[in-house]
């Protein structure tokens, strides 16, 4: 049996299986990186519920993964050019494999903590060598493809954990219903628990599948192993295909080696046009992909679409649909990536991402213009022991406004407080939602209970000064609660937002990362890109309560917006077509050579 490709070449069944198993394993490290990402928050409401910790604690069991994330990031390049493509996916898929029972089993701080830090761990190396793998060890007519299945399969680990937490959720409700606070307690114990032991297959299969794919014929290049690269190099392409591919990689290989003879090597500056030119559109795009404020627009969905007008079983529903449109729309770009190109996709994904981010901060604006701060009276009402509890209902919203609103006028109200140099957010709470926990806010809430919590929360903040400080009110906003259908109105914005985003810059975000860099630089380029990448998505989870407090959800949406320009712009004007290229003609267009 034979195929023909897109680029009219014959390949036998032996190697269209295996370009399949790679895009297989390919799509299982996404799945993994998507995991890591979704998996804390369907699991956190019943690990709070039932483990004891406090808030101190949990805070940063959940913080925990991004700091495993960015060490291991930065290391990442280095390790695999040390040890190889192959055994660095292998060996990070067997860390998320053994942190899945150390959490799911754990009966403490430590066994939590120390398994959530692997996962962070696993989730960085793969975020790294996975489209690095691809990028090198995948013909250039399905290096879009490939990429696009990691970025695809990422989303449905996200849509896979919501619908997961979800499920939980329905079951908790009924559950409940019983009225047994044992039975209650025990269920929400095993809730979390199976949330985290629903993640462990997927991780076994990426493992078996790592140890069964070819090493990175480039990589084995590099090490001086042609024979073997040659091989790796057969197993996917016909013999033509591998003997001009290999004969490029020998070029660049052998320029490489005169310059290390001649001493030209060791001088040549990485400031050089080839270098800095495809590193730099590599970090914009990369911290630009962040400030379109995805991450916290996903982290933060169920409580936007809340204080849109809708109330908590539609949003929770509203959540669920969002992260299908990810997923199902994904699968468009992965389709479209290698037809109609990187920088088209890009051009398309972010005009459509500024238009509907305007469109959503517009919509919030109509309701935020009619806010009122009632910090002073709140503050009235912190104990001398530096707490404040607050029921939320129509007699505090007539008391806190001063009579401005009835006791029958739906409102919501946020709380923005500080203890020194570290500041906080309560939930949004709904004055007509009867279930609704009292605020609780206490210094234990807003001061870090770590040096490692505190830097990722405000670097240049003093946390022995801050322990003792007083509990200040910066903020108290009471805003009137829009109907549901300018509830549902803000969920389809953020639907567009999400598809314009799945289309574009979520599949064309790891391949702008891996086909950019130059093989000098790819892997640990690679790296700094990614930590850089994660700085902003820090950042923006650092300010993005505090902001949305003080000025507003528009606010916070239209910033994005204006950061989503400069990734437009960046896009169109700035960034090569990579269609259809190899790594080396890529290298050599930078370089400023006819490829």
């Amino acid at each position: 049996m034979t195929a023909e490709t897109a680029t009219g070449i014959v390949l036998d069944a032996k190697k269209i299986f295996y370009n399949r198993f790679l895009l297989i394993v390919a799509g299982l490290g996404g799945l993994l990186y998507g995991v890591d990402v979704g998996i804390i928050a369907g699991a956190l409401p019943y690990l709070e519920a039932t483990s004891g910790l406090n808030a101190g604690q949990l805070s940063f069991v959940v913080a925990a993964v991004l700091l495993g994330s960015v060490i291991s990031t930065l290391f990442a390049g280095l390790l695999a050019d040390w040890m190889g493509r192959k055994s660095l996916m292998s060996l990070s898929g067997v860390m998320f494999v053994v942190s899945i029972p150390m959490i799911a089993l754990a009966h403490g701080y430590g066994p939590l903590v120390f398994g959530r830090l692997l996962q962070g761990v696993s989730g960085g190396l793969i975020g790294v060598v996975v489209p690095l793998y691809l990028a090198e060890s995948l013909v250039a007519a399905n290096r879009g493809k490939g990429t696009g299945i990691f970025q695809w399969l990422l989303t449905l680990g996200i849509a896979a954990a919501a619908v997961v937490g979800f499920y939980f959720s329905f079951r908790v409700d009924q559950v409940a219903k019983l009225g047994d606070a044992a039975r209650l307690f025990a269920f929400k114990d095993t809730a979390w628990r199976g949330i985290f032991w629903v993640s462990l297959p997927p991780g076994l299969l990426f493992v078996i599948g790592s140890f069964m794919v070819a090493e990175s014929p480039r990589w084995l290049l590099r090490r001086g192993k042609r024979d073997a690269a040659y091989a790796a190099l057969l197993r996917s392409r016909t013999n033509e295909q591998a003997d001009l591919e290999l004969h490029e990689m020998e070029e660049a290989s052998a320029a490489e080696k005169r310059k290390t003879a001649t001493g030209a090597a060791a001088t040549e500056s990485l400031f050089r046009r080839k270098y800095v030119i495809p590193f730099v559109l590599a970090c914009i795009i990369l911290a630009c992909n962040q400030a379109t404020g995805i991450n916290s627009i996903i982290a933060y969905n169920t409580n936007i679409l809340l204080q849109s007008g809708l109330s908590d079983f539609p949003a929770h529903l509203g959540y669920v649909l969002f992260t299908l449109v990810n997923f199902f729309v994904t699968f468009g770009g992965v389709v479209l990536v290698d037809r109609k190109g990187r920088k088209f996709l890009l051009g398309v994904g972010t005009a459509g991402i500024i238009a509907s981010l305007i469109c959503t901060g517009t919509l919030f604006r109509k309701t935020e213009s009619l806010r009122l701060d009632a910090k002073s009276a709140v503050q009235s009402l912190v104990t001398a022991d530096q707490r404040l509890t607050l029921v939320y209902n129509g007699e505090l919203v007539a008391k806190l406004s001063g009579g401005k609103w009835d006791s029958n006028q739906p409102t919501s109200l946020v709380v923005i407080y500080s203890c020194g140099d570290f500041r906080a957010a309560s939930r949004a709470v709904r004055s007509d939602d009867p279930a609704a926990k009292p605020i609780e806010i206490s210094r234990d809430g807003c001061v870090p209970a770590n040096s490692v919590n505190a830097f990722f929360s405000n670097p240049f903040g003093n946390l022995d000064t801050s322990r003792s400080a007083l509990l200040t009110i910066e903020n108290a906003l009471i805003s009137p609660v829009p109907s549901p259908a300018n509830g549902w109105l803000v969920a389809i914005t953020l639907f567009v937002f999400m598809a314009f985003y799945a289309v574009g810059p979520g599949v064309c975000v790891w391949l702008a990362l891996s086909e950019l860099m130059p093989t000098r630089i790819r892997s640990n380029g690679m790296s700094i890109a990614l930590v850089l990448n994660q700085a902003v998505s820090t950042m923006i989870a650092a300010i993005f309560l505090p902001t949305v407090g003080r000025y507003g959800y528009s606010t916070m949406f239209f910033g994005f917006a204006a950061c989503t320009v400069i990734y437009f712009v960046t896009a169109t004007w700035f960034l090569p077509e990579t269609k259809g290229k190899t790594l080396e003609e890529i290298e050599a267009q930078f370089e400023g050579k006819q490829a």
